[in-house]
Parts: structure tokens; sequence; C-alpha cells
């Protein structure tokens, strides 16, 4: 029998990934009564670039809402992101690594 894998455990592998990286803040949001609906689940900043990640298992998507506050962030200027996986993570700052080489 194989374990599923859940958004918690996903989200779990990422804050870990993130602890390690150096150049970035970031908080894990807590949905509640006391939040607005529809703010990613971490925020962060790398390098002085504002990220925004709405994380999901595998198959999953986005609510209608999350979908529109990422798009709201992305028209600000930032970087918002689904994602589904440490490795997806990896590679938003990795690209992001890339290009600021160029600066």
């Amino acid at each position: 029998m194989t374990k599923k894998v859940t958004e918690k455990t996903i989200q779990k592998k990422i804050t870990d990934y993130l602890k390690q990286q150096s150049d970035t803040w970031f908080f894990k949001t807590h949905g509640g009564m006391y939040q607005v609906a529809g703010i990613p689940d971490i925020i962060l900043c790398y390098r002085g670039q504002f990220i925004a990640l709405e994380i999901k298992v595998p198959g999953k998507k986005p609510t209608k809402l999350q979908e529109k506050v990422l798009k709201d962030i992305t028209a600000a200027g930032a970087i918002a992101e689904v994602v589904y996986s440490v490795e997806d993570v990896r590679g938003i700052l990795g690209n992001l690594s890339d290009r600021m080489r160029y600066f």
C-alpha cells in the first residue's frame, strides 16, 4: 500500500528547503477567520523578489479565488505560482538566480 501524499507533507518539505536558503525570508500563512481568503500558502522574499506560493497535491487545482489572488499578485509585479513539490520551488528560485546573474 502506498502512502498518500498530503499538502501538509509537501508544505513541510518546502519550508524545510526554504529554511536552508540564504537571502530568503518566508512565512507560512494560516487560514482562518482573521486572514483574507485566497492568500497563498507561503509568502517569501528571495533576493529582493516577492514570491507567493500556493501549494497543491498533484492533480488538484487552486480555487477560483486562489487563482484570482495569484493573478492579482502577478499583476503587481511579483511572482505567484502554484507548486506541487519542493522541486517546483527549487526551479522557481533557480530561474531567479540565473536571471539575476545578468544584472
